[in-house]
């Protein structure tokens, strides 16, 4: 049972992959004209040589193929990805695609995924206390500045944030991931730099989503009052808490972890508009930057990298399910 299960959820993750492929492979393609062109023509129109971009081109050629028919570059490109080669970027040659988006993942998995974990935390149980009877006004009290600012975009928010902490009265940096006069490393100046540096951005994507997650699950657990397993839990005389969390929260919770496995699985995209505010180094700035110079080799990459984070997380809830909510069978 519980491989037959497994295997079948194997094979839908690879038809979702395989699709994806071949959509990130066509899209890109789609668009007019050459990305190494149009950088080399960018270089020429502000006066640089472009001596050093025949290179480029001749290495994108002997890369991708470019020359060749479309089926034979969907072939270059499934055996690249084989080997976990994506190219060249054009905008930051010559690293190649794997080297950027692997940098500026480190800095956006740092600042989304923790960042996504404590608005989930803080709204899960926040919305659960506001459905819960017998709780108290404190809950609604707290609940209501988070409820407004669930209204506002994350990135308006951080132009605040950025207008009054960093520029008026001088709290927090403006810009960047790490103080530039700081050299990285596993110590404490580092960590402190870095969590100084991520600080605004942070907060512009806790504040704006923890009212998001309070109102779907309160509608989540006021589904589960009136059920029977509740009623004779009360009536065996269980602690009000261990209803609250065990009887309670754990049986609503399905949904709000299927949205929490969507929402970690977006996080290798980035927050662009907070990254590109702040210019905070991580994947949503490589993205903004890669559209802006018509890089589609990291374009390509970055989506890539978003589809397969996407489908990896749904399965991985797939097989969780049935260890989350024990009414749920593998059949």
């Amino acid at each position: 049972m519980i491989a037959t299960y497994i295997i079948k959820r194997t094979g839908m993750m690879l038809i979702v992959v395989a699709m994806a492929l071949t959509l990130n492979f066509l899209i890109p393609r789609a668009m007019p004209g050459d990305p190494v062109q149009t950088m080399i023509s960018q270089i020429s129109a502000q006066g640089g040589s472009s001596s050093n971009m025949q290179a480029m081109v001749e290495s994108y050629q002997q890369k991708f193929g470019l020359d060749l028919p479309l089926w034979q570059q969907y072939l270059n490109y499934l055996y690249g990805l084989m080997r976990l080669d994506l190219g060249y970027s054009v905008t930051h040659y010559p690293s190649t695609v794997v080297e950027v988006i692997g940098t500026g993942a480190l800095w956006t998995i740092g600042l989304l995924g923790v960042s996504t974990v404590i608005s989930f935390a803080i709204g899960t149980l926040l919305g659960g206390l506001m459905a819960w009877p017998g709780t108290g006004r404190w809950v609604q009290v707290i609940a209501v500045p988070f409820l407004m600012l669930s209204a506002i975009p994350y990135f308006v928010l951080g132009l605040v944030l950025l207008f009054a902490f960093a520029i008026v009265w001088k709290f927090f940096p403006a810009s960047g991931g790490f103080p530039y006069n700081l050299n990285l490393g596993l110590n404490w100046a580092s960590f402190r730099g870095v969590l100084w540096h991520a600080t605004l951005p942070a907060l512009s994507i806790i504040l704006t989503t923890i009212g998001a997650w309070a109102i779907s699950m309160r509608g989540m657990v006021v589904s589960v009052l009136g059920e029977d397993y509740i009623t004779l839990a009360q009536a065996k005389g269980l602690p009000p808490a261990r209803i609250f969390l065990a009887y309670g929260l754990r049986n609503a919770m399905l949904p709000q972890f299927t949205h929490l496995g969507l929402a970690l699985g977006h996080v290798v995209s980035g927050a662009i508009l907070v990254e590109v505010i702040f210019a905070y180094p991580g994947l949503g700035y490589d993205l903004y930057q890669a559209i802006q110079t018509n890089d589609y080799f990291v374009i390509q990459g970055i989506v890539l990298l978003l589809s397969v984070s996407i489908a990896l997380t749904m399965f991985i809830l797939d097989l969780l399910y049935p260890l989350i909510d024990p009414r749920i069978a593998l059949r």
